[in-house]
Parts: C-alpha cells; structure tokens; sequence
C-alpha cells in the first residue's frame, strides 16, 4: 500500500512538473512573440507618438492601431477616479479586508473587482497599497494599509495581485487587468505624520520592514506595475532614485514591468523637492531613473512632464536620450499586448445605465465585512443581545448613517471608493434586522467634524427611552483619508462627550467604530462595556454590524494595527526592539507604554484554548526546516473563528533584531468542543536575518517561537528550536 503511494506521488509530481515546464516555454514563445511584435512598432513610431503612448490615458493611436489603455483605482473595489459610475460594488476598506486574517478573501475580492473593472473598459488599477503601517496613525493613508506587520502585508498583497491579474494561464485575460504596487518605498516612514513627508532610514529598516511587500508583489504574484512614492529616501526623491528604482527594483527583484509616475510626482521633482530647476529637466531625471508613465489626473498640460511640449525638442538635440524614450514606451507597449487589448475592440461604455456590479459581489462584500469586524471588549457578555429581550433600541451618532450624496461618493466607504448602488448603514442594517419586533429611537447626536452639541439632548432622550444603545462614532472621509493627517488621535469634535453624555445615562452601551485609522479611545476603553471595529466596512457595513450585534455572526476579526493610549505614544507597533533596561524596562515615567490594544487582538462570542507548541524536530540546520503545531480548542457553546498566529525571535544574533515577528498565521472556525491542530513550517523564509553584510542568512543558535491568539506574551505558547 505505501509502495502504491509513493508511485502515485511520484507520478502527479511529474506530471505537474511537466505541465509547469510546459506552460513556461509556452509563455516564453509568448514574451518572445509579444517582443518581436513591440520592436516592430517603435520601429514606425514617430518621436510625438512614442511621448504621448507615456502617459496614463494615452489616447488611442489610429494610425498604428495601438489602443486605449483605461485606468482606474481598485483598492477596495472599482473606483475610476474622475467619474463615478458603473455602480461598482464598494468592498471593505484595506485596513479591513486585512483584518479578516483570511487572504484568500482578499484574493476573491480582488477577482471579482478586475470582473468590473473589464465591464468597464478598465485594464490597469492604482491598487494594491503595499506600504507596512509605521505605527502612526497621524498619517491619513493608514486606512490604505494592511497592517504594521510586513509578512502580513505580504501575504495581502499577493492574493490582492493574484486575483486582481489572474495567474497561470488566465493572468491579464479577459477577465483581469494590470495591477500596481505602491508607494515604492518606505512611504509611511516619515518624521511628522504627514502625507508624502520625507524619509531617513537606515537600508536595514527599508530591507526589514518596506521591501518584503515589493519583493513578493514582484517575485511570487509578478506584479505587472509598480508606483515610487511621493517622498524623497534619504535625500533622493523615489521618482528620480535609481537606486531604488533600477538597483533595487528591476535588477535585485527582477522587476520587469512598467513604472507609473504617482500624480504629478516627475513634475514635483521641480515643484516639490527642488532639485531639478525647470520642468525639462525634471521629466529627463524621471526618465534616466526608469519612471515609464507619466501619471496627471486630468491631463493638464502645465502639470505634465511626459509631453512633447517638454521633452520633444531636448531629445531631438540630445539623441543619447531617445533610448529611454524607447524603453519607456516598449514596457507601455507590451502591457497592451500582454492584456490582449490590440486583438479586442474598444468598449462602448453608456454611463447611464451600465451596472458593472453583481448580486453575488454584494453578497460577497457582505461576507468579508462580517469577518472584518473585531470585538475590542465585551464585559458581561453584553453581546450578543437577545432580540427577544429588548423592545427598543437607540442608535446614535453622527457614523450611524449616511444619506446617498448628490455629488461624490459616500463619506463613511473610506478613500478611494467607487459609487455603489447602495449603501447600508448602521440604522439601516440594524431596522432591517429588528423588523417591527423593536422600537429603534434614531439620533445624530453631533456631526462628525463639527464642535456644536445641539444635538446632545434628542441622543440622551433617545438612549433613556430605549433598552440598549448602539454608539456609532470614529471618523469618516471628512477627518481621515490622504491629505486627512492629524496632530492628535482622540475622537474628533465633541464626539467623545457624546460618550461621555450616553454613558451617563446608565444604559448598556455598545460602541461601534466606523474609522480610518487606530484612535485613542480610552474613555471607552475604561466606561464602555462592548466596543466592536467594524473600519469602513464597505456597501452592506451596516448589515455585518446587525448580524454581529445580534449574534448572527461571531466576531472573529483582529487587529492588525496597535491602538495608541495618546499621541504622545506613536509609533506604536508590536515591531519593537529591545529598549534600556536601566530606565524601568523602556516604560514612560508616568504613562503606560503598551498599546491599548495590541497588534493581533480580538475578541469572540465563544472561547479557545491553545495547546503547548510542538516543534517536529528541536534541531535542524541551517540549510534545513521543521514544522510547529499547536492544537487549538473551542472551549465554549458557539461556532466561531480563530485567528493563530506564529511568531519567531532569533535569540543571540550578529545583528539587532526586532523582539519578534509575524512568519505565519491561520485563520480556523471550530465548533463548540472541537480541536484542530494548526501546523506552521519554519525554514529559512521564517528563520533568516539581515546579517551585518545585508544578506540574508540563518544563523546558528536559539530561536524562540511563539504560537497563540496575539501578540501579546500572555497570549502566546513558546517553545525553543535549536539551529546548527
């Protein structure tokens, strides 16, 4: 019998190393086809059309039949920038779909997002955004972010890419479109919390946190765009950094797609940074670095850089830069081929009545919004409430709900977001849910960005006259967002003496965040019995916050960012190294250092146990791997979610290392009383350090892992591996 096992391991194995081998010379025949193919072109191209094929929507060339490549944001769901149409389906927002811990969700999303972006005419999308959140939530693009930790980011970046572009043989077809990585590099690593700010880090921290992202966009997903950021790098603008963006990105990672300008950021280079001092030699700067495309949202010719205006007579003078020009418009070129668009006729778009959605998107987006959503507290089991137990209900606060706008899109979707159909908000899903067996007592309380408090009567009375109160406060495109960077992280306006006025009331509380960005809460933390994160949980929010509430769904979601005490804290991240230990083990004199909630945490209507952490072997070598185990237990009387996560530490290193980091987790639903083991391996991707060299080694000596339910130290089981 074992013998008949092996033969049949042996024989699929070789079949799928056959079929592989086979469906890489075939595309090899492809790129090869497709090359030949693009040569062929610029041999006819005049020196106007290849400018104008480097620009983002570079019009459709009828002379030579090269086509219209239409572009479009897709970071949680179709958004096409200028316009708003299509009624595209609004997913949850980045900070949310990570916090479901399950990437082959975000993987779906993104599938069904590239379905939408081909109804309408859409091939290449400005997502996924692969920054790693440096722990401060100043910074207004924290939504944008899949979390502070970089395996995570990883992780969510390349099932983003992968559904976006298709793999195998369905990678760029009919069905999918261009993805782009970005910011290259390092963006949320700046001095004030500010959008674009600049950057100094040493080429350890850019190689430990930011680039681990890029390198799997680029070498497992083979992402086929990548976006440098607005920042300068240690003194060098991204858009003119050769380093970063030849050295590092196409000859170290392999990168060999094209690069697309962020909004304006060649032109910067002038009007920004200050380095170049005319337009002229800005663009030839961007060129020279390897910057394809010229992005300009809108097309205005005094901000553009790409532009026969501009560059047109300075090449004819000076022809040693005609072979940038070249390459520039042969990677633009071979996207198009690549995406089949010079065998396929130009969609015909009415924007009146095209609906690019789909029911079972919507269903969809309903689904990764209730696993998104993370239970901070629950004292006294609060939650979930028993319909049958309460005849009224207040819902209150300026994110409860949300009017269709007559111009834009809604506020509480988060930035970047298309137009749905429809938009369900916290009132809308829980009076849909309660249907007339309870009195729902609606009052706004206050605005989101506003100080007035006129509305502090009509959401006390309505809390007194009810059994239970919904709180729905946080932040909304007004207050977070790009551009939305804060001096503090405190509920904005008078919404936390709204708390404060409700809480008073003595009724029991449950607060719902809908925001942006980790806020410091603690007066909720400190008053309020049951607080759920919900982000911006997209077009049916308010349905996952409904079905949660009243234990329909069992919250299984968990951070993937720290929530600060104060803004005097940031940057707050579990990515910590060792601090002095002469000061009182790196605490503040007279504050708590620790996040006021951690990195990983989440809460859930049942309980778990977790097992010792099992290695299959304690002693490996360097060249060789092992696996760790633990067995985890619902201990408690419902079906729910668990979010196992592994840490590794090396213990004695030739270099500073962080106290630990995140190189697995699982995402497991158990039934009440049932065990499942989750098992982990550990090689050289999970053991490896930056030696002081900047290559990437195992070490010998002692290694700590840790496996549990955060990253906290009381939640985690450890056990010791022996490399040698």
């Amino acid at each position: 019998m074992k013998k008949l096992a092996a033969v049949r391991f042996f024989v699929i194995t070789l079949l799928l190393c056959c079929a592989s081998e086979l469906w890489a010379q075939e595309q090899s025949k492809k790129d090869i086809e497709i090359s030949e193919k693009v040569q062929n072109l610029l041999s006819q191209m005049t020196l106007d059309e290849k400018i104008a094929e480097m620009t983002q929507d570079a019009p459709a060339n009828d002379r030579l039949g090269i086509p219209f490549m239409k572009y479009g944001e897709a970071l949680h769901g179709l958004w096409l920038v200028l316009d708003y149409y299509g009624n595209t389906t609004a997913y949850p927002q980045a900070v949310a779909c990570a916090s479901t811990w399950e990437p082959k969700l975000i993987e779906k999303m993104a599938s069904q997002t590239a379905l939408e972006a081909r109804a309408l005419g859409v091939t290449h999308c400005y997502s996924p955004n692969l920054d790693v959140y440096a722990g401060d939530a100043r910074y207004g693009r924290v939504e944008e972010s899949y979390g502070e930790d970089p395996y995570l980011v990883s992780r969510m970046g390349v099932a983003f890419i992968q559904g976006l572009q298709g793999t195998g043989d369905e990678q760029f077809d009919e069905n999918h479109v261009i993805a782009t990585a970005k910011h290259f590099v390092g963006y949320p690593e700046n001095r004030r919390g500010i959008n674009g700010g600049f950057s100094d880090m040493s080429e350890r921290r850019l190689r430990e946190v930011y680039l681990p992202s890029f390198e799997a966009a680029v070498k497992e997903a083979q992402v086929g765009s990548v976006m440098p950021g607005h920042q300068d790098f240690n003194g060098v603008p991204c858009h003119m950094n050769t380093w970063l963006l030849k050295d590092i990105l196409r000859d170290e990672l392999g990168f060999d797609g094209f690069i697309v300008s962020d909004n304006n950021d060649v032109g910067r280079l002038e009007t920004m940074h200050f380095i170049p001092e005319t337009r002229t030699k800005a663009a030839i700067l961007g060129l020279k670095a390897g910057v394809d495309m010229d992005l300009v949202i809108g097309k205005n010719v005094e901000l553009s850089t790409y532009h026969s205006n501009i560059l047109k007579d300075t090449v004819i003078q000076d022809p040693a830069l005609m072979p940038y020009i070249d390459k520039a418009t042969s990677r633009i070129l071979t996207a198009k081929y690549k995406l089949g668009l010079f065998d396929a006729k130009q969609k015909e778009i009415d924007e009146e009545t095209v609906n690019a959605g789909r029911e079972e998107h919507r269903e969809f987006a309903l689904e990764l919004a209730e696993k998104s959503i993370i239970m901070l507290k629950n004292d006294n089991n609060l939650l979930p409430i028993d319909l049958s137990k309460i005849k009224s209900l207040a819902v209150i606060g300026p994110n409860a709900h949300e009017e269709k706008p007559k111009k834009g899109t809604y506020k509480l979707l988060g930035g970047y977001s298309g137009l749905p159909p429809y938009y369900v908000s916290v009132l809308d899903g829980l009076k849909k849910k309660v249907g007339d067996k309870v009195k729902i007592n609606y009052a706004k309380g206050c605005d989101i960005d506003s100080f007035s408090k006129e509305g502090f009567p009509a959401a006390v009375s309505a809390a007194e006259e009810s059994d239970a109160v919904v709180l729905v406060v946080g932040s909304s495109h007004r207050t977070c967002g790009e551009g939305g960077d804060r001096s503090d992280l405190d509920l904005y306006g008078v919404q936390n003496e709204l708390v404060e006025a409700i809480h008073k009331t003595g009724k029991p509380v449950i607060v719902v965040l809908i925001n942006g960005r980790p806020l410091s809460i603690n007066y909720i933390a400190e008053n309020v019995p049951s607080v759920l994160e919900t982000w911006y949980g997209g077009m049916r929010a308010g349905d996952a916050v409904a079905n949660v509430i009243f234990g329909d769904v069992n919250p299984g979601g968990k951070l993937t960012m720290s929530f600060p005490r104060s803004v005097g804290q940031v940057p707050v991240t579990y990515l910590e190294r060792p601090d002095f230990i002469g000061s009182g083990k790196g605490k503040y004199r007279f504050t708590d250092k620790s996040p006021l909630f951690p990195f990983g945490y989440g809460l859930s209507y049942t309980t778990f146990k977790y097992g010792e952490a099992k290695l299959e072997q304690n002693t490996i070598t360097k060249e060789g791997s092992t696996t760790v185990s633990v067995e985890v237990t619902n201990t408690g009387d419902s079906v729910g979610d668990e979010v196992v996560q592994m840490y590794v530490r090396d213990d004695f290193a030739s270099v500073g290392r962080y106290l630990k980091m995140l190189k697995g987790f699982e995402r497991v639903t158990l039934k009440p009383g049932e065990t499942k083991t989750v098992t982990f391996n550990l090689g050289f991707d999970a053991l490896n350090v930056l030696n002081q060299d900047m290559k990437k080694v195992v070490e010998p000596g002692t290694f700590t892992i840790s496996v549990g339910a955060s990253s906290l130290e009381k939640d985690l089981k450890q056990v010791s591996l022996k490399v040698k």
